[in-house]
């Protein structure tokens, strides 16, 4: 049997993808408002397992069960190009799957339960029945829990000894979820033509270019004023000041990405999201500073 090359696989992979929930999880660990020395081994396992694994599993999974949609948007895709031969992309996918399991036993009943949801969320997303991914109010929702809410709640819990997390911090993973709706909007922007061939009603085929757009917007800037009122209401005022400014270099952005959505998505993923996230790990500052921990 034919084997993929390794290059293949990382590509399969896709390590670019994992920051997202990898950061999640270290804001979750910030707003623990637990002390860092002594635990990063538990830190450490947890990164691994929201991005490495987890994420990567998502990957494989949406990777070979979107392979007659990759030969149409990305043909040079691992699958879809042939440099991932036969049933490679799935046996792959499902070993990814169980060594994420195996190793999230290390992170106590409350890391493992986040890791089977979250594995859960991956599979439910691309492969059918389910295929969450088919609707876009759906697909985008399920990948925002997981990369960005479920990643910080883990985070937080896992530092405090599997405690619930400060209502303030499940709040404000509660925003930034719903935010994170609106960039996995943008990530659609690359495959409106293979999406509408294959029956896939991504939020460009369902509201268009345009409306695909602001729906985009509005779901990134919403949350993170909510953020910002929060911050304010906890007599966090700098902390509010930061989130702010950086919501007004977004907004800015936008400005700019509205204009012509089509051809600026990619530009905006690259530079406005960076300001997204920048404003979670300053949110979770703003807990770890005022002593925030985790409800008994």
């Amino acid at each position: 049997m034919d084997r993929p090359a390794l290059a293949a696989v990382a590509e399969l992979l896709k390590p670019i993808t994992w920051f997202p929930p990898m950061w999640a999880f270290g804001c979750g660990v910030v707003a623990s408002g637990v002390a860092l020395a002594g635990n990063w081994p538990l830190i450490v396992v947890g990164i691994l397992i929201a991005g490495p694994l987890v994420c990567a599993t998502s990957q494989a999974v949406n990777d070979w069960y979107d392979r007659e949609v990759d030969a149409i948007n990305e043909p040079q895709r691992p699958i879809p190009s042939g440099r991932m031969p036969g049933h490679w992309g799935l046996y792959i996918a499902i070993g990814w799957t169980a060594l994420s399991i195996v190793v999230a036993t290390l992170l106590g009943p409350w890391g493992f339960a986040a890791t089977l949801l979250g594995l859960a969320l991956a599979w439910a997303y691309s492969a059918p029945p389910i295929r969450l991914k088919r609707n876009g109010w759906w697909g985008n929702t399920a990948c925002a829990v997981s990369y960005e809410g479920l990643a910080w709640v883990t985070g937080a819990a896992v530092m405090s000894g599997g405690a619930t997390p400060d209502a303030r911090s499940l709040l404000l993973a509660a925003l930034y979820s719903a935010g994170a709706h609106g960039i996995m909007t943008l990530n659609d922007f690359k495959s409106i033509e293979g999406d509408r061939r294959s029956g896939i009603d991504s939020l460009p085929v369902l509201l268009g270019v345009n409306g695909a757009a602001l729906t985009a917007c509005a779901a990134m800037a919403v949350p993170q004023v909510g953020v910002v009122a929060l911050l304010g209401y906890w007599q966090m005022p700098a902390h509010a000041f930061g989130v702010a400014t950086l919501l007004a270099l977004q907004l800015l952005m936008m400005r700019r990405f509205l204009a012509t959505p089509a051809r600026l998505a990619v530009w905006y993923s690259g530079f406005g999201i960076p300001l997204y996230v920048a404003g979670m790990m300053v949110s979770a500052f703003a807990l770890r500073v005022s002593g925030t921990g985790a409800l008994s």
